[in-house]
């Protein structure tokens, strides 16, 4: 069963917020999301110093089912992305709320944050199944 901690918000493309750094905010793919894929095999990200806005494709997942895109849940620049999942795409699996983050980004603004949903609004999302 996957789990949605209570502490993100959720965008409807199955990504997660992670918010406490200033105007940073760190970016992953939720246990719903990697159950869906299966075992993740590759992962391309944004650079750093890209722009990215909310709801654009930035980035890809291939699976052992198939290649998604990764969605930027909010606007702005990319300032890190996690260089260990070069090596260990899988961490997207076994800890996508941990490990397995995809990348940060700057945020142009807060009001992206409010887009999003909470847990409670995310676990409706996924038991409609979209």
């Amino acid at each position: 069963m996957p789990t949605f901690p209570e502490d993100l918000k959720y965008s409807a493309e199955h990504e997660w917020v992670r918010t406490g750094n200033a105007s940073t905010v760190r970016v992953g793919i939720t246990d719903y999301a990697a159950e869906q894929l299966g075992d993740i095999v590759y992962v391309s990200l944004p650079e750093v110093g890209t722009t990215v806005a909310a709801g654009d494709a930035c980035g890809e997942l291939d699976s052992t089912k198939s290649v998604s895109d990764v969605f930027a849940p909010v606007s702005g620049s990319v300032t890190a992305i996690n260089d260990a999942l070069d090596a260990t795409p899988e961490l997207l699996n076994s800890d996508p709320y941990g490990d397995g983050w995809l990348f940060e980004v700057e945020v142009d603004s807060d009001n992206d944050l409010d887009d999003l949903l909470d847990s409670d609004g995310y676990a409706e999302l996924t038991e409609r199944g979209d």
